[in-house]
C-alpha cells in the first residue's frame, strides 16, 4: 500500500495536464526537459541544450530526448535567414502537440522576420570633370608610318632554311644504327613482360611506364641463353607466400631482373652399366620393362619375367604349375618320365 501527500504550491508552480506527464511514447529525459521548458518566463529565450546541460541530461539522451518530443509534436524547429543575412534557429515549445502548419503561424510571429530592413540603395555616380576636346570616334584601320624593324622587339623569328638532299640522307644514315642497336630478343622480352599480370594475380598492377625497363632486363636473360619459362619460373619463386600482398609489383619484377645467373645445363644421365642396351630390331620397351624375357612356354598371353641368369621359362613354367605345364607343354629341362613311359612310346 501506498500513500500520497499533495500540497498545493502558492507560488512558482505549472499545471500539467496527466496525459503529457504520463505519455506512453516519452521518456523521462523527453519529459523533464518539456516541463523545464514549460516552466520558464515567457520572455525568457533558453535552448532546449541549455537547458538539458542545467537538467544533467547527456549529450545520447538529449538527442533521443529532443528526437521524441519532435516526433510526438511538442517541439518544432527550423532554421531561417534573418535580416543582415544571418541564419537562426527557430525553436517552439508547447504542451499540447501542434501541427506543422500550427508551428508555421507561431513561427511568422518573429519580430525579426516581420519587420526586415530595407536594402541598401544604389550609389549614384558622382559629377566628374568633362574630358578636353569634343567627342571623336577611335581610329580604325591603316598602318602605322613608323618603321617596326627598329623599334619593336617582338617580331616573329625568320624561318630556318631548309636542309639540303645530302644533309638528309647523312642524318638518316646516323640514325639508322641507332634502331639497329635493339637486340633482336627484345620483342620476345616484352611479350613476356605482357604476361605477367596473367602469370600471378600479384602482378596484376605492374605500371605501363616500367614495362620497357623490364623488357630490357627480360632481354638480358634471353641473351644469356635462358627461356622464357625459366624467367617466368624465377618470378613466382620469388614472389612472397601466404597471401602476402605485393604494393609495387613492378619494382619487385625489377629486382629479380637486376642479376643474370648463367643458365645451368642439366647434365645427361647415362643408363645404368648392367642393364643391356635396347635391341636395335624390334619395337623399343620403356624403361619399366627393360631387362625382361618372354618365356617360351606355352600361355594364352605373351608371359614377361625378369631372368636371374640365362634360363628360357618364367618361374611359374620352372615350377611346374604354370599354363605352360597344364597345356601339356612343360619346360624340357624339368619333365621326368614316369616308369613304363618308355613302353608305350614303343
Amino acid at each position: 500500500m501506498i500513500y500520497r501527500n499533495f500540497s498545493a504550491p502558492s507560488r512558482g508552480f505549472t499545471q500539467f495536464s496527466h496525459e503529457l506527464i504520463r505519455h506512453p511514447r516519452l521518456s523521462s529525459h523527453a519529459v523533464r526537459l518539456l516541463t523545464w521548458q514549460l516552466s520558464l518566463p515567457e520572455n525568457a529565450r533558453e535552448t532546449l541544450s541549455r537547458t538539458a546541460e542545467r537538467a544533467g541530461i547527456g549529450g545520447d539522451a538529449f538527442t533521443k530526448a529532443k528526437r521524441q518530443l519532435i516526433a510526438e509534436g511538442f517541439v518544432h524547429e527550423r532554421r531561417v535567414q534573418v535580416v543582415g543575412g544571418r541564419w537562426v534557429t527557430q525553436q517552439i515549445v508547447s504542451n499540447v502537440p501542434l501541427s506543422c502548419e500550427q508551428a508555421a503561424k507561431f513561427f511568422a510571429r518573429d519580430p525579426r522576420l516581420l519587420h526586415r530592413a530595407p536594402a541598401n540603395p544604389q550609389v549614384a555616380p558622382g559629377t566628374r570633370n568633362p574630358a578636353v576636346g569634343s567627342p571623336a570616334s577611335p581610329p580604325t584601320g591603316g598602318h602605322p608610318e613608323e618603321d617596326l624593324g627598329e623599334n619593336t622587339s617582338n617580331l616573329p623569328e625568320e624561318p630556318e632554311p631548309e636542309p639540303e638532299a645530302e644533309e638528309v640522307v647523312e642524318a638518316a644514315e646516323a640514325a639508322a644504327p641507332a634502331a639497329h642497336d635493339e637486340p633482336p630478343t627484345l620483342e620476345e622480352a616484352r611479350a613476356l613482360v605482357g604476361v605477367l599480370p596473367i602469370l600471378s594475380p600479384a602482378l596484376r598492377r605492374v605500371p605501363p611506364g616500367m614495362r620497357d625497363e623490364l623488357a630490357r632486363l627480360a632481354a638480358r636473360w634471353l641473351d644469356a641463353g635462358h627461356t622464357s619459362a625459366d624467367i617466368h619460373e624465377h618470378l613466382l619463386r620469388g614472389l612472397p607466400g601466404d597471401g602476402t600482398p605485393v604494393h609495387r609489383p613492378g619494382g619487385l619484377v625489377r629486382y629479380l631482373l637486376r642479376d643474370v645467373p648463367p643458365r645451368e645445363v642439366p647434365a645427361r644421365e647415362e643408363p645404368p652399366r648392367d642393364v643391356p642396351p635396347p635391341a636395335s630390331e624390334g619395337p623399343r620397351l620403356s624403361a619399366r620393362l627393360q631387362g625382361t624375357r618372354e618365356c617360351s612356354g606355352d600361355h594364352i598371353q605373351p608371359m614377361l619375367f625378369r631372368p636371374v641368369a640365362d634360363e628360357a621359362y618364367c618361374r611359374e613354367c620352372t615350377a611346374g604349375n604354370g599354363p605352360g605345364t597344364r597345356r601339356g607343354c612343360p619346360p624340357p629341362d624339368t619333365v621326368r618320365e614316369a616308369p613304363g613311359w618308355a613302353v608305350m612310346r614303343r
